[in-house]
């Protein structure tokens, strides 16, 4: 489990491809501190597990699957990475819950100023709009932010300065991918509001007269 406030930005120094998945090394400082194997830590908000610990950094292996639905499949060497690690019990919980578990792979389309902020625009695939609300969270690259214009297939956030400093959203250039990860309540809601048990009697006017309505 994250925040989605970014402790830092690594630099990843090897992706190694192979049938199976592949393996990624990135060089990092501050959430090296304490970490030990099996340590989770978010890497562009995708949660990986430390698999071996070296002199400037960690390794970490990546499924298939996860270098499928995110964007770290198209990482090179020298490429920043936005790290978290996971969220220590009785901290404060500054951002918002975030599983690192991508959802969708967007595209940055175009930022412009606004006042001393700076307004960037996503593009996301149709699977992850429903999940998207005026006002409320979403995590871009692991970046816990709040959904500050939204379209059909677009949404825009206003990021502040300390968050332009601190992650590598100004780093990105139209049209390059970023892993999204939406407000994991809303697909709570969603599927409790849709499933229906196979046991649970079917809810008819005869049901509702037998329960008293």
């Amino acid at each position: 489990m994250f925040t989605g406030l970014i402790e830092e930005v690594g630099r990843v120094t090897r992706l190694d491809r192979r049938a199976s998945g592949g393996v990624v090394c990135v060089a990092a400082q501050t959430v090296m501190e304490g970490a030990k194997l099996g340590d989770s830590i978010a890497v562009n908000g995708v949660c990986l597990t430390v698999t071996s610990l070296t002199a400037s950094g960690f390794t970490a292996d990546a499924s298939e699957e996860t270098l499928r639905v995110s964007n770290l499949g198209e990482l090179q060497p020298g490429d920043g990475v936005n790290l978290e690690r996971a969220l220590a019990v009785g901290a404060r919980l500054g951002g918002h819950i975030v599983q690192g578990h991508v959802d969708a792979v967007g595209r940055f389309l175009a930022r412009r100023p606004s006042g001393n902020s700076v307004l960037m625009r996503f593009g996301f695939p149709p699977e992850i709009g429903r999940y998207l609300v005026h006002k409320g969270s979403v995590a871009v690259d692991g970046v816990s932010l709040t959904v500050a214009a939204l379209g059909d297939d677009w949404f825009e956030i206003a990021v502040i300065p300390t968050t332009l400093d601190w992650t590598t959203l100004p780093r990105l250039k139209p049209g390059a991918a970023v892993n999204l990860e939406a407000d994991v309540l809303a697909k709570h809601v969603e599927r409790l509001l849709h499933y229906t048990s196979p046991t649970a009697p079917r809810l008819t006017a005869e049901r509702l007269r037998e329960l008293g309505y």
